[in-house]
């Protein structure tokens, strides 16, 4: 055993079967949307890190993994911080969570990348009426919260 950090690909591998069995709110299996997400990170020059905090983004909100395994596990600290960031809490306010996000160096590019793609029309498009206009509100509004103009 060593104390070499994880490596993107191990990251992956690991969200992935985190999340496996889970599915999104369109029944699709929750690594696709891991994998855009990822995806949309590095398309938009994120970093090696901010895609291994992409991969994780959901991984402690859906109970994939445990607060307990992100803080032992082999993950350099901005990482762990960015996930940290972008995981809501119970009951917390969406004003407090994004400004978590926008205080945390990094984040801010993983919820962008996580926005566009739950706001992705094709996505939503599954989705009946009223779940479809209520997220879409949803995602509006922490878009403006964060500052970003676009889906």
């Amino acid at each position: 055993m060593t104390n070499d950090p994880l490596t993107l690909i191990e990251v992956e591998a690991l969200a992935r079967a985190a999340h496996e069995g889970q599915t999104d709110k369109a029944g699709r299996p929750y690594a696709e949307h891991l994998a855009a997400v990822a995806e949309g990170v590095r398309a938009r020059g994120g970093t090696a890190e901010q895609q291994a905090a992409a991969w994780l983004h959901d991984a402690i909100e859906d109970e994939a993994l445990t607060p307990a395994w992100l803080e032992s596990a082999g993950l350099p600290q901005p990482v762990k911080d960015m996930v940290l960031a972008v995981t809501k809490r119970p009951g917390e306010p969406v004003e407090a969570y994004t400004a978590r996000i926008l205080a945390t160096p990094g984040a801010l590019l993983i919820k962008e990348a996580d926005l566009a793609h739950n706001a992705d029309p094709a996505r939503l498009a599954v989705l009946d009426a009223p779940t479809r206009d209520r997220l879409s509100g949803k995602y509006a509004y922490v878009r403006s919260l964060l500052g970003l103009t676009a889906p």
